[in-house]
């Protein structure tokens, strides 16, 4: 097995030279990623293949395989992104206000690296690249823990990173891998709060549960995406069309896609024919309340554990609802605190669902797909913070620091 404790230890060690480099010695670091990474693009594809493979005999689903992929398209998009975090602010040490005290001390924040994180994720192996690269622009160490189906993947894409340090001022040892696919090894991990600073889980919703259970080192929820679309009376049916298909049918193995549509009783009738045939020719099954089955006689009766359910796949559950009143309530029931949409031309009434949702992000007229660092404008991102402290939604460069107060005097003392 693994010598966990020695790993955390150098991680540890790496993080306090890390935390204070300058943003150029960070940035030829990135440089030098981005780099190897698109000179090994190939070998990289050839190592994914192994998961596949093994993927497919053990009856992963299309949904899983998918966000395993890596072609060339991803990895060249994972490079870019990497560019677009060099070229992002350094938010370590930057001040973020400053106020003079009555008594003529200055005292103002200042923002810290984190320190250590460790990131325990299933499947995706892109997001081994995404987030090593934003810990080390935030001056962070991370651990990756990532699922076994992207094992190949996850040590490839960690071995390039590791060797593109070794030519840097960034320690090598300030990526750590944990390759052991025991699930013992992530709860000895998470017991380790005097080497890890704070634990990034990301994956299904129990996955994510689980972690938080277990866990003595501080968590980040994140992740799992019940995500609704809410088509008000007023709708624009083509708008409605476009942004309900791209939502569900363009990747929906992501968190970032819709699992739940509601309708308005009103357009019930004439849209949902409509929006379901649209559906079906991408394949997408649906489940329905009892009236939206009265309609759509061949619908599958839903579940209410169907509201609950993060399907990652083509699925997808719809209700009518009477009003604007019912479709939040339903939403803040049921979602996950993820992202949410409504579709409507109504300004008062688009004013009202954005502030009553309660999740992460919250639409007006477009997909949820836009939930991702990379489209809000990150870089990339560690993961969607589906909780309110201490950040939520995308986490990019900033919300993988803190703030330490910072203190100016001229001999004051306090009597």
């Amino acid at each position: 097995m693994e010598n966990l404790l020695e790993k955390l230890k150098k991680a540890k060690e790496a993080s306090y030279k890390l935390a204070h480099l300058s943003t150029k010695e960070k940035n030829e670091a990135l440089f030098l990623i981005a780099k190897e990474l698109e000179k090994n693009i190939e070998i990289i594809i050839e190592e994914n293949a192994k998961d596949l493979k093994r993927g497919e005999e053990k009856g992963l689903s299309r949904a899983l395989l998918d966000r395993i992929l890596l072609n060339e398209k991803r990895l060249k998009d994972m490079i870019n992104s990497i560019e677009d975090v060099i070229k992002l602010p350094d938010p370590v040490g930057e001040i973020i206000s400053m106020q003079k005290r009555p008594n003529g001390i200055l005292v103002g924040q200042m923002r810290v690296p984190l320190g250590v994180i460790a990131l325990i994720y299933e499947a995706r192996p892109n997001v081994t690249v995404d987030s090593a690269i934003l810990a080390i622009k935030s001056g962070n160490a991370v651990v990756l823990r990532g699922g076994s189906d992207a094992l190949y993947s996850n040590i490839i894409l960690t071995k390039i990173m590791r060797e593109a340090l070794s030519k840097s001022s960034v320690s090598p040892e300030s990526i750590q891998i944990i390759e052991s696919p025991e699930h013992s090894v992530v709860e000895e991990l998470l017991q380790m709060r005097d080497y890890i600073d704070v634990a990034i889980p990301r994956g299904s919703a129990k996955f994510i549960q689980h972690v938080m259970n277990i866990s003595k080192v501080p968590v980040i929820e994140t992740g799992a995406g019940n995500n609704h679309i809410y088509v008000e009376e007023d709708a624009d049916f083509e708008v409605a069309r476009k942004i309900i298909i791209n939502a569900k049918v363009q990747r929906p193995s992501v968190c970032n896609a819709i699992e739940k549509l509601l309708i308005h009783k009103n357009i019930a009738e004439s849209f949902l024919p409509i929006i379901v045939k649209d559906l079906r020719e991408h394949r997408v099954e649906i489940r329905g309340c009892p009236k939206t089955c009265e309609i759509i006689k061949d619908a599958l009766p839903a579940t209410e554990e169907d509201w609950y359910t993060e399907y990652l796949d083509l699925i997808i559950a719809i209700k009518i609802v009477n009003s604007i009143e019912e479709a939040i309530e339903h939403i803040n029931k049921y979602n996950t605190k993820h992202s949410e949409a409504i579709i409507t031309k109504d300004y008062y009434k688009a004013l009202k669902f954005l502030r009553m949702v309660d999740a992460a992000a919250v639409y007006v007229n477009a997909s949820t797909r836009f939930t991702d660092g990379g489209e809000f404008g990150l870089g990339a991102e560690i993961g969607i913070s589906t909780q309110k402290l201490h950040a939520r939604g995308p986490m990019g460069l900033k919300e993988l620091t803190s703030t330490k107060y910072v203190i100016f005097g001229e001999g004051q003392i306090r009597e």
